[in-house]
């Protein structure tokens, strides 16, 4: 198989531009030089060691981390760029554009799994209590909990709380969803649950960036995976060429440890 080129998607829209992104804590530069695309209806996992970065990409690019350098594009619209101003209303407007999973699900416990829901659409898209009801009914359905929607979070198991989070990021109508390591809190049964759920979405063409440690995973639901390292982009390719033929000694290294 040939050697995967970026270049090769140009014919493609992309929805994710990142360019020479760079992110420090004082001295400690986290993030290097970092330049990657997504484009329309891929799924990207991003894999790595403790520690390379990879969960500060994807808090930089959603804005939950400052950013020092690079520029980044969601969608073809500008979220940063070094030396230009972006306004806080065309922030808040981009960024409805991507869908946040986290590993540690961030349900509020005090609300019924159906609150949880309905609580975006009610204060941030302004819709009516009964159209948010039937948005958040229609989503828990989807992920096979419509008969737990006045449960609480604390009622639930680790993937039925993921599926509930999930929701909750669909619920906003993202172009693009990006998890954070969302099967970490989960037994490998459970991750087959979330794992059912991503390919079920894949085969919608949602644009999908994911941050993981489960090789098996990444490599089941990838069409692209960026091997990161020490605050850079060390491999990219297909699964295949990825796992399969790594180039990169540091990759075959990483590797070798999840018996790849």
């Amino acid at each position: 198989m040939a050697k995967f080129k970026e270049d090769s998607m140009e014919n493609k829209e992309y929805m994710i531009e990142v360019k020479n992104l760079v992110k420090s804590y004082g001295d400690n530069e986290v993030l290097k030089d970092i330049s990657f695309h997504v484009a329309q209806g891929e799924v990207v996992s991003i894999i790595g060691p403790s520690g390379s970065g990879k969960s500060t990409l994807l808090r930089a690019i959603n804005q939950l981390e400052t950013i020092e350098g690079g520029e980044v594009l969601i969608c073809g619209e500008t979220l940063h760029k070094e030396g230009v101003e972006i306004s806080k209303e065309d922030k808040r407007k981009i960024q409805l554009y991507n869908g946040l999973v986290f590993q540690d699900f961030n349900l509020f416990p005090h609300m019924s799994l159906k609150r949880n829901i309905t609580e975006a659409l009610i204060y941030v898209l302004k819709k009516d209590k009964a159209e948010a009801e039937t948005i958040a009914l229609n989503l828990l359905d989807k992920m096979g909990l419509k008969d737990r929607a006045g449960s609480y979070p604390s009622q639930l198991s680790g993937g039925q709380k993921q599926r509930v989070s999930i929701a909750r990021a669909l619920a906003l109508k993202p172009r693009i969803l990006w998890f954070d390591e969302p099967t970490s809190a989960l037994d490998p049964e459970l991750t087959g649950e979330i794992l059912k759920v991503i390919k079920d979405l894949a085969k919608e063409k949602m644009t999908m960036v994911v941050v993981t440690h489960e090789m098996a995973f990444a490599r089941d639901i990838s069409d692209r995976v960026i091997f990161m390292d020490g605050g850079l982009i060390v491999e990219k390719g297909t699964p295949e060429e990825v796992f399969g033929n790594p180039q990169n000694e540091r990759t075959k290294q990483f590797l070798q440890r999840f018996g790849q």
